[in-house]
C-alpha cells in the first residue's frame, strides 16, 4: 500500500435525512475519531475489532460537549473500501448535525478528502483497477435498471477480465517475436510472418466484437440525447408531457409559448433518455423567441436522436421543409401529430426517411406513443436491449480499444509488405499499451487525476 494522510467526508447525500455517514481513511483513522468518541462507561474505540460496530457520542474536544448520538463501524486495512484503515461514523442526518462531525474530525486531524480521493485509493492501493473504480461512478449516476446492470458488471471486472485476456495474448506476441529475434539459434519454435498474422487476425476479430456494441454502452451510460423539433403549435410540448406521463411543458395554442429548451430524463425499457423539448424553429422578431431558436439549432447539432413533429391537420410549408433538410442526414425520426383531425398532410412531400420511422400519433391523447417508444429501439439497439450483450459503456475505453484495433492492423499491413516481425512488434506492443490504458497499467498520472476528479467528494 502507498503511504497517504488521513482523509475525512461526508459519503452520503447531505441534506435532511435519517442517517448520515462520515467517512475516514488512512493509517490514523482510528486514532483521530478515538480522540473525539466517548462510548458506554467511557469506553473508547482502540481495542475495536475490525467489522464490527460501536455506539456512543460524538463529542467537542474543546468543550467535552456532546454534538451528535453516533454507531461508529471500523473495517481495517487492507481488507477495506481504500484498503487503508476506514472508519465511518453513522450520525444523523442533517446538514447542521453532519458538518459539525466532520469539521470535529478535521480538527482532531483528518484532512478533508479531494473528489473522487477514497476510490482512488482504493485503485492506487491495487485494490480495484481504474475501468472498476470508474464503475463506482456509473453506479452513482445510473439512472435506469439496465445503465445500474452495466455498472455493476463493470465493477466485478467484466471489462478488465476481457481486456486482460487480450492483453495477454498480445503479450504473447510480443515475447514470442524478441525470442525468435535474439536468440534465433535456438531450438524453440520460430516466430513467423504467417503465425504471427493468425494470432492478430484473432485479436482483432476480438476488438471488433468489443466495439460492436460500444455506442450501445455509451447510450446506456450516458443516455440518449434526443431533441424534439418543429414549427411553432405542432405539439411538441403535448409530445414532451405523453412521454412524461405529467405536464411538464406548457401547453397552448399560442405560437411561440415555449421560447426556451426543457430538458428531461425518461426511461424506455432500460435506455435512459435525455428529452429535449426546443422552441419551435421559424423567423421570429422578438428578441427572446429568436435566441430560445438558436439554441433549438444548437441541442439539434448535439442531438443523438432527432424527432421531427409535423401537423397532419397542416399542409407542408417552406419552414417544414427548411427543417426536413437541416436534420436529414442525422438519426431521426418523424413525427405525424393530431391523427384525429382531418389530414392535409402530403406524405410524398417527406422525403429520404424510412416508411418505419415515420410514425402516426395523436399527443393529446397517448395514441401512437408507444409505437414511437419502439421505434427508438429499433433504431439504435435494433429492436432489443440485453445488458450481457454489452461491454463497453466508457467513451476512454472505446477510444483505447480502436487505437489498439488500429495499431494491430498497422502490424498486419507491415507483416505483409516487408516480413519483418521486428518491425510488426512496434505495433503490438503501443496496441498492448493502448489497452493497458483502460485497467490504468499504461496511463499517465495526470489523466488518473483528471478522471478521479469527476467523482463526488464522499467517493
Amino acid at each position: 500500500m502507498k503511504e497517504f494522510d488521513t482523509i475525512a467526508a461526508i459519503s452520503t447525500s447531505l441534506g435532511e435525512g435519517g442517517i448520515a455517514i462520515v467517512r475516514v481513511s488512512g493509517s490514523m483513522a482510528l486514532k483521530i475519531v478515538n480522540s473525539i468518541f466517548r462510548g458506554k462507561n467511557n469506553k473508547g474505540l482502540n481495542n475495536m475489532k475490525t467489522y464490527t460496530m460501536r455506539y456512543g457520542y460524538i463529542i467537542e474536544r474543546e468543550t467535552n460537549e456532546i454534538l451528535d448520538e453516533v454507531i461508529v463501524s471500523y473495517m481495517k486495512g487492507p481488507k477495506s473500501f481504500t484498503a487503508e484503515d476506514v472508519v465511518e461514523i453513522n450520525c444523523h442526518g442533517g446538514v447542521t448535525a453532519t458538518n459539525k462531525v466532520l469539521m470535529e474530525v478535521i480538527k482532531a486531524g483528518a484532512r478533508i478528502a479531494e473528489p473522487g480521493e477514497f476510490t482512488k485509493r482504493a485503485f492506487l492501493n491495487g485494490r480495484i483497477d481504474l475501468s472498476e473504480a470508474e464503475a463506482v461512478i456509473d453506479i452513482i449516476r445510473a439512472k435506469t435498471d439496465l445503465s445500474m446492470k452495466s455498472a455493476v458488471m463493470q465493477s466485478q471486472g467484466k471489462v478488465s477480465n476481457e481486456i486482460n485476456n487480450l492483453r495477454e495474448k498480445l503479450l504473447e506476441v510480443i515475447a514470442h517475436i524478441e525470442a525468435t529475434v535474439d536468440y534465433p539459434e535456438e531450438d524453440m519454435e520460430q516466430a513467423t510472418s504467417h503465425n504471427v498474422s493468425i494470432k492478430l487476425k484473432q485479436i482483432i476479430e476480438a476488438l471488433e466484437e468489443i466495439l460492436k456494441n460500444a455506442e450501445q454502452g455509451k447510450i446506456i451510460r450516458d443516455g440518449l440525447n434526443t431533441v424534439i423539433v418543429g414549427k411553432p403549435n405542432v405539439g411538441k410540448s403535448s409530445l414532451l408531457n405523453a412521454l412524461l406521463s405529467e405536464n411538464r411543458a406548457i401547453v397552448t395554442d399560442i405560437p411561440g409559448t415555449t421560447r426556451d429548451v426543457i430538458e428531461e430524463f425518461i426511461n424506455i425499457d432500460g435506455i435512459p433518455i435525455k428529452i429535449v423539448d426546443t422552441a419551435g424553429i421559424r423567423k421570429s422578431n422578438d428578441l427572446v423567441e429568436k435566441i430560445g431558436v438558436e439554441k433549438s439549432i444548437e441541442k439539434i447539432n448535439e442531438a443523438d436522436l432527432v424527432i421531427l413533429m409535423l401537423d397532419l391537420s397542416r399542409e407542408i410549408d417552406e419552414e417544414d421543409k427548411e427543417i426536413i433538410n437541416y436534420i436529414k442526414d442525422k438519426k431521426s425520426i418523424i413525427i405525424l401529430n393530431k391523427k384525429d383531425l382531418k389530414q392535409k398532410l402530403n406524405l410524398d412531400e417527406i422525403s429520404g426517411f424510412k416508411s418505419e420511422y415515420i410514425i402516426k400519433i395523436s399527443a393529446s391523447s397517448g395514441e401512437g406513443i408507444d409505437n414511437l417508444k419502439q421505434g427508438i429501439k429499433d433504431l439504435f439497439f435494433n429492436g432489443k436491449i440485453e445488458s450481457k450483450d454489452i461491454l463497453i459503456t466508457n467513451a476512454r475505453h472505446k477510444e483505447a480499444v480502436f487505437k489498439a484495433k488500429e495499431s494491430c492492423l498497422s502490424a498486419l499491413k507491415a507483416l505483409k509488405d516487408t516480413d519483418a516481425i521486428d518491425l510488426a512488434s512496434i505495433d503490438i506492443r503501443n496496441a498492448w499499451l493502448s489497452l493497458g490504458e483502460i485497467t490504468g497499467d499504461t496511463l499517465e498520472e495526470n489523466i488518473i487525476d483528471k478522471i478521479f476528479s469527476k467523482f463526488c467528494l464522499g467517493k
